[in-house]
C-alpha cells in the first residue's frame, strides 16, 4: 500500500518538458509511482484534477542560515512551496564562524552575536540535524565569514598565511559536504579583498568539485569588470560560477542587461556559468553608503539608533532632519534598506534566460522584509508565467527544481522520477500567485494546496501540518559532471 496518492494531476516533471496528466503515488518517502495507477491503495488519497504537481522548489539564495535552527517550521519558505533551501550566500555564512564581537555588517543579516555558535561546519551540520526543520538545507561557506574569523580586521587584504588559514577552514568544511564557497566582494568587509585572496582560496574548490558563487564586486556601472574577475576566480579554480542575484542595479546601470548576459554566454563557451535572480525590481540588504542616492526610492527596514524610523523613505527621514540623504543615512547606521534601484524590463530579461535560476534572496531577520521572503516563488509561477506570458509553466519550474538540483548537486531531487526523494508542491495554476507586498510583505502565498518534504505532509490548506522532515543535504559528487542546463543530466 502506498502513502500517498495524489490523482489525475497535471505533471510539471522539473525538466522543462511539457506537463502530462498523471497519478503520482508516494512511498517511504520517495516517488514510488507514476502512471494512471487505477484502484492503487494508498493511505491518503489527493484528487489533483485541476492542479498541477511540480518537485518542490530549491530556493539556491538563502539567509536562512540560523532561521532553519532559530526557526525550524520555516513558514515563509515552505508556504511557497519551497523544499529545499541553499544558505551560505553573498561571503555570509553561519558556519565556520568564531566571532570576537559583534557580528560584522552583512554577517549582521543572519542574526545576533548569540546566534553564531557554530565554530566547525560539522557543529553547525549536527546542529540542523537536532533542530529538525521542515525543510532541507544545503550549504556554502562564506568568504566574509572566513575572513572574520582569522583577521584583526576587514578592511585590509588577508596576508598569505591568512590566506592559507581560511583556506584550510575552507577544505574542512568541503569534507563535511559544503557545496562550495561563496564571495561577497561588494561589501566593505571583503572588498578590500584582492582577486589573487579569491583566487588562492578557491583552488581547495577544486579536489572536491564544489562550487563557486559570488555577489559581484559590482553591480553598477563596473559590472562586466566584476563579472570577469568572477570568471577569471573560477577559471584559475577549474570549477563552475555562479553569479548571484544577477542584476543592473542603478538608473545610470538600466538597459545594460542585454550586454551582461551576452557576456554571461560567452563566459559559457569557455567553462561552467550560471546565475539567479529574484523576481522583483528592488532589491534589499544592509544600508550601504555607496548606494545612497536621489536617483530611485530607498525604504528603511530597520535602524539600530532610530528604531521609529523604520518603514519610512530615505528621502523623507531626510527632510525630516533638515539633512542631506548621506547624512541621514550614516545616522541611521547600522540599518537596513530596500533600493528600488532596478529596471523591470532587466529583470524580465534575467529572468527570462536560459541561464538563471530562480531564488528569493530573502531576509528573515528583517523586521520589514523585502515581499521576496514570502513570495518569490508563487510570483514566478503566478505573475510572470501565466499573467505576463514571460515563459511557459513548464519552464518556469524548470528554473526553480530541476536546473537548481542539477547545479547545486542535489542527488535525486529537483525532478518528479521514480525513486527520487519525494520533495513535492501541489498548486493551482489558474491561482496561484504572491500576496506579499512592500507595504505588508509577511503573507502567505495563494494557490499552494500541499508541500511534501521526504514524503512527509508538510503543508497543506495554508497552513503547515507540523511535519518537519527536512534533512541536511551534503554536496554530492563532482558538482562539474552535473552543471547542466539539462535536468536528465543531474545527479
Amino acid at each position: 500500500m502506498y502513502d500517498t496518492l495524489i490523482g489525475n494531476v497535471l505533471v510539471l516533471d522539473g525538466s522543462g518538458n511539457a506537463g502530462y496528466r498523471a497519478s503520482v503515488a508516494l512511498a517511504g518517502g520517495r516517488i514510488a509511482a507514476i502512471g494512471e495507477l487505477p484502484g492503487a491503495p494508498a493511505r491518503q488519497l489527493i484528487d489533483g484534477t485541476d492542479l498541477a504537481l511540480a518537485p518542490g522548489f530549491i530556493d539556491v539564495h538563502t539567509h536562512d542560515d540560523t532561521n532553519v535552527i532559530r526557526t525550524p517550521g520555516m513558514l515563509p519558505k515552505l508556504s511557497q512551496g519551497v523544499t529545499t533551501v541553499v544558505v551560505g550566500n553573498c561571503g555570509i555564512s553561519a558556519s565556520p564562524v568564531s566571532l570576537r564581537g559583534e557580528p560584522p555588517d552583512p554577517m549582521n543579516l543572519l542574526g545576533k552575536r548569540e546566534d553564531f555558535s557554530y565554530p566547525t561546519f560539522a557543529d553547525y551540520t549536527r546542529a540542523i540535524e537536532a533542530a529538525g526543520p521542515a525543510v532541507n538545507v544545503a550549504a556554502l561557506v562564506g568568504h566574509t565569514a572566513l575572513r572574520s574569523n582569522h583577521m584583526d580586521r576587514l578592511d585590509r587584504p588577508a596576508t598569505h598565511d591568512e590566506i592559507l588559514a581560511m583556506r584550510a577552514q575552507l577544505r574542512d568544511a568541503l569534507a563535511h559536504g559544503a557545496i562550495g564557497l561563496s564571495t561577497g566582494l561588494a561589501y566593505a568587509s571583503a572588498f578590500e579583498a584582492d582577486t589573487d585572496e579569491v583566487k588562492l582560496l578557491a583552488e581547495a574548490l577544486d579536489e572536491f568539485g564544489a562550487l563557486y558563487t559570488t555577489h559581484l564586486r559590482s553591480e553598477f556601472a563596473a559590472i562586466l569588470e566584476a563579472m570577469q574577475e568572477a570568471f577569471d576566480i573560477a577559471r584559475h579554480a577549474r570549477v563552475p560560477v555562479v553569479v548571484s542575484h544577477l542584476k543592473c542595479a542603478g538608473a545610470g546601470n538600466w538597459g545594460r542587461t542585454r550586454e551582461v548576459l551576452s557576456t554571461l554566454e560567452t563566459a559559457g563557451r569557455l567553462q561552467h556559468v550560471g546565475c539567479d535572480c529574484y523576481p522583483y525590481s528592488a532589491s534589499s540588504s544592509t544600508l550601504d553608503l555607496k548606494q545612497v542616492t536621489d536617483e530611485f526610492d530607498i525604504d528603511i527596514t530597520w535602524s539600530i539608533p532610530h528604531p521609529e524610523q523604520a518603514r519610512r523613505k530615505l528621502a523623507a527621514i531626510a527632510a525630516d532632519w533638515g539633512v542631506s540623504l548621506l547624512e541621514a543615512a550614516a545616522r541611521l547606521q547600522p540599518a537596513g534598506a530596500v533600493y528600488h534601484n532596478m529596471d523591470e524590463d532587466d529583470v524580465r530579461r534575467v529572468l527570462s534566460h536560459r541561464l538563471t535560476m530562480v531564488g528569493s534572496d530573502g531576509l528573515p531577520n528583517d523586521p520589514m522584509p523585502h515581499p521576496r521572503l514570502w513570495g518569490a516563488f508563487p510570483r514566478v509561477l503566478g505573475h510572470y508565467s501565466r499573467d505576463v506570458g514571460l515563459f511557459p509553466l513548464a519552464e518556469a519550474v524548470h528554473k526553480m527544481t530541476g536546473l537548481s538540483a542539477a547545479r547545486y548537486g542535489l542527488a535525486e531531487r529537483g525532478l518528479v522520477r521514480e525513486g527520487y526523494h519525494a520533495d513535492l508542491v501541489l498548486f493551482n495554476p489558474a491561482t496561484v500567485i504572491d500576496r506579499a507586498t512592500f507595504a505588508a510583505p509577511v503573507q502567505t502565498a495563494a494557490g499552494i494546496e500541499a508541500v511534501w518534504v521526504n514524503g512527509a505532509l508538510s503543508y497543506r490548506h495554508g497552513q503547515p501540518t507540523g511535519e518537519r522532515a527536512g534533512r541536511w543535504l551534503p554536496r554530492s559528487g563532482d558538482l562539474r559532471k552535473h552543471f547542466h542546463t539539462n535536468p536528465e543530466d543531474s545527479p
